[in-house]
């Protein structure tokens, strides 16, 4: 059994990090709007944001790591999930919060997929206009666009 103490900790880090996984994953929702908006400045300012509380997750993480080091526990689900043993609201707020990440994974995850469609797409552009603009457009007397002569003609020594 665990020092009140501690779990009370464990319950503050637990709701600590549940109301950041909500922040991210209402950036996330953004994200994906913007994406299929094609909004790029907005998706990088929004990317700073993303980035800020992606490295708080990460200290609430190695918060949590080193209270269960503590306890001489790993930082596992199991191990929490022995710590919480008594404490059922904390249990409930620790699988919500397991759920909430869950959901922010496979949402990063889809948003990566829309990244990397818009790239392709925008790569795609980018070459027909690059083979476009090694092509020129020469004009006739009466500004009719004509192809440019490339190569020999036939008949042509």
């Amino acid at each position: 059994m665990m020092p009140a103490s501690t779990a009370s900790r464990l319950a503050h880090l637990i709701d600590a990090e549940q109301g950041l996984l909500r922040r991210f994953l209402t950036l996330l929702e953004r994200e994906e709007a913007l994406l299929i908006a094609g909004e790029t400045d907005a998706l990088m300012a929004l990317t700073r944001e993303k980035t800020e509380i992606y490295h708080l997750l990460q200290r609430q993480h190695d918060t949590r790591a080193q209270l269960l080091r503590g306890e001489k526990l790993p930082n596992t689900d199991a191990a929490i999930r022995q710590l919480c043993s008594t404490a059922p609201d904390t249990l409930a707020r620790w699988d919500a919060t397991l759920e909430l990440a869950r959901t922010a994974q496979a949402r990063n995850q889809s948003n990566g997929k829309l990244i990397t469609e818009r790239m392709h797409n925008n790569q795609a552009a980018l070459s027909v206009l690059l083979a476009a603009a090694e092509a020129p457009q020469l004009y006739d007397a009466e500004g009719a666009a004509r192809p440019t002569g490339r190569g020999r003609h036939l008949g042509s020594a």
